[in-house]
């Protein structure tokens, strides 16, 4: 067996635990909240986050989804806590340039989230994997321009 199915089967476990225990899984009260959606395919997500001296305090989400996006949802809330506005955005763009396979910088630490990478091989999907990293950015945008 190749490393890349080895690697490829790793991913796939990483993505169905996110989906079947999902991380930060619910609404933060008295924070700023953006809702979005995928016509496409139905995916929905709200998403809660509360901001502090422009630092992710917390962030949590609840929507309904295939397991792409919902597993996305659940690193990524994962993955912005406690960094910067400024940090997190740049890991959406990096997140971004995965999914369409660009070249990023392997230099900061996606953690779990490396694990969608397969998703760029499926164009159709890759909506559902950015869903929550796009309502991300729309509320961190939002905070900024206040």
């Amino acid at each position: 067996m190749s490393n890349s199915v080895n690697l490829d089967t790793l991913y796939r476990q990483v993505i169905m635990d996110h989906y079947k225990n999902p991380r930060n899984k619910g609404v933060l009260e008295d924070s700023l909240t953006i809702d979005m959606n995928n016509p496409t395919c139905g995916d929905r997500i709200r998403l809660t986050l509360d901001i502090e001296d422009d630092i992710v305090k917390d962030a949590k989400f609840d929507g309904e989804g295939c397991s792409i996006s919902m597993s996305s949802a659940s690193m990524m809330t994962q993955a912005i806590k406690g960094k910067s506005l400024d940090k997190a955005l740049q890991m959406s763009q990096i997140f971004s340039k995965m999914m369409v396979g660009e070249e990023y910088d392997e230099d900061i630490d996606l953690g779990d989230i490396e694990s969608l990478q397969g998703v760029a091989k499926f164009p159709a999907r890759i909506k559902c994997a950015t869903l929550p990293w796009k309502a991300m950015e729309k509320g961190v945008n939002n905070t900024s321009n206040e």
